[in-house]
């Protein structure tokens, strides 16, 4: 496969991300005392950051790879909800399907002293949206579908992704021939009946699958159970330092890691959806768009916090690395 060539398409390619888009927020500082109010560390600020998160990120990667990414979600009507859509903006993330409800920008902070985090805390509202900001969702996708040459769905269970929505992307999208992938969350696997990939993690897949994935032959058992009950075109189970697994119809594809250094995990998941994603309709089949997103997951783990991959990065990967595939016949 030329790789190059695939890559040079990145640029061609056209995305919406359609999901739950979170705020990131860090504060970092020190602790040199414990608190005469409790029992609890005092930590000095020393300064704060925001980075996107959730569907945002996987604009957010879509884009560093050179395609362009178009956020479908809500943000509230706040001062977290403008620090996001200005991060967006900043990395010429498309916002026009970014709706205004009433519920809370979702922002998750975290305190980090002496590179250890102290303690999380996150502001979100988890229900539904409203009945206004769904339909204003689903005609913004239904007015553009022409426009997008896949859709990615990624789903952090915080009240965008609804069986309706799901049935619509899919009687709108995928039944016309278009590609929809998802990056799944446990409790939701009912809703993604149908569509053309999933993207689970080996504790995501084994519960939706409701199989304990502890060798190989579970594994297996646990992506072919997950592909006939879903109605799925193929499953990508990501293995963390064991790589990643393709179950397509014809064949199943086991891609090692080229990982050499792992910083932090944080994302990687978001990068190999949008990875495989744009590699996919950019013209690579399934598993070299898979192959492209391993090396992709490799570099982004090999930073520290959430990380995108770049073309180059991925180039100088391939480069260094070669990626020796393992295919069982099923």
């Amino acid at each position: 496969m030329d790789f190059s060539r695939i890559i040079k398409r990145f640029s061609k390619v056209n995305i919406a991300v359609v999901g739950d888009l979170i705020l990131d927020h860090y504060i970092w500082g020190l602790v040199e005392r414990i608190s005469p109010e409790a029992p609890v560390p005092v930590v000095d600020v020393k300064r704060e950051d925001y980075s996107l998160g959730g569907a945002a990120n996987v604009a957010s990667n879509v884009v560093a790879l050179g395609a362009r990414a178009t956020v479908v979600g809500v943000r509230g009507d706040d001062l977290h909800g403008d620090v996001l859509e200005g991060l967006l903006k900043e990395r010429k993330i498309d916002t026009e399907g970014l709706f205004v409800g009433l519920r809370p920008t979702t922002v998750k902070t975290r305190v980090i002293a002496h590179n250890q985090q102290v303690v999380r805390f996150d502001r979100e509202d988890r229900r539904r949206v409203s009945k206004k900001r769904f339909k204003e969702i689903k005609e913004f996708l239904g007015d553009n579908k022409n426009r997008f040459d896949a859709i990615i769905v990624s789903d952090y269970k915080k009240g965008i992704v609804t069986d309706a929505l799901m049935r619509f992307i899919v009687k709108e999208f995928r039944d016309n021939g278009g590609f929809v992938s998802v990056d799944p969350k446990v409790g939701h696997f009912n809703l993604y009946k149908r569509v053309s990939i999933i993207t689970p993690n080996l504790k995501e897949a084994s519960q939706g699958a409701s199989v304990e994935i502890e060798d190989e032959g579970t594994l297996i058992r646990a992506g072919k159970r997950l592909m006939k009950k879903m109605g799925l075109d193929s499953v990508l189970i990501t293995r963390g330092e064991q790589g990643m697994s393709l179950f397509e119809k014809d064949r199943i594809t086991h891609i090692p890691t080229v990982a050499k250094s792992v910083y932090d995990v944080t994302g990687a998941g978001d990068t190999v959806i949008a990875t495989l994603t744009v590699a996919h309709v950019a013209g690579a089949d399934l598993r070299d768009a898979a192959i492209l997103s391993n090396h992709a997951a490799s570099v982004v783990v090999s930073k520290l916090g959430t990380a995108t991959a770049t073309p180059s990065e991925i180039r100088e990967s391939l480069k260094k690395n070669s990626t020796e595939i393992r295919e069982v016949s099923r």
